[in-house]
């Protein structure tokens, strides 16, 4: 299996065998029924659907909950299909745990990172301001600056950086190695940080 879906549980530290101590990540990661196969016979392509967690039955389609109740499994709160695998021995219901990964593996995790709300273009762009602080510019200093010409093209272009939403993305950390591994509580420790906040939905890939 390529890869597990999980949950960030928060940031610690722990001591190596040569008593050098290194910040981790730990991850809730598993176990993840797999909720569907597909084959390129069928579907066109390879992979396996893995599901992680629990959600409400409310807050789910009602089509969904339809083909879940088929294979008799509960709606998950985070669903991933992992591509280009072949899962001819895996079948529907199947449990995969942490159990594959090994202390020593470099791994990629994916995850939302923080949200930061509308944000001016010195935080988004790390602008560098305008003006100096006296004469009259307190009101500039934070400002973007001109946007574009007004006879010719007379319009702003597209991606122009400006104020906005900021965060809230889909961020990738990859290179991460895998330091310390608790199969019975499903934990896996990553050297360095991972996006997303504490109890976020990740993406952890060989």
């Amino acid at each position: 299996m390529p890869g597990l879906l999980g949950k960030k549980l928060g940031m610690t530290s722990v001591f190596l065998p040569d008593g050098k101590s290194v910040p981790v990540t730990v991850i809730e990661a598993g176990p993840c029924p797999v909720y569907a196969i597909r084959t390129k016979e069928k579907d066109g392509y390879a992979a396996v659907q893995l599901g992680f967690g629990e959600k409400k039955e409310k807050r789910t389609a009602k089509a969904q909950l339809t083909v879940f109740s088929k294979s008799g499994l509960k709606p998950p709160g985070l669903l991933r299909e992992f591509k280009n695998f072949n899962g001819d021995d895996y079948k529907i219901g199947d449990s995969i745990s942490v159990e594959i990964f090994q202390e020593g593996d470099s791994v990629k995790v994916t995850g939302m990172s923080k949200g930061k709300g509308f944000q001016g273009v010195m935080r988004r762009h790390g602008f560098g301001g305008v003006g100096g602080t006296t004469h009259g510019q307190s009101d500039r200093l934070r400002a973007p600056g001109s946007i574009g010409s007004s006879s010719d093209p007379s319009k702003v272009f597209k991606g122009t950086k400006m104020a906005g939403r900021t965060g809230y993305e889909r961020v990738t950390s990859g290179k991460l190695k895998v330091v310390k591994i608790i199969p019975e509580k499903n934990i896996i420790m990553v050297k360095g940080a991972v996006p997303g906040s504490i109890n976020s939905f990740l993406e952890i890939n060989k």
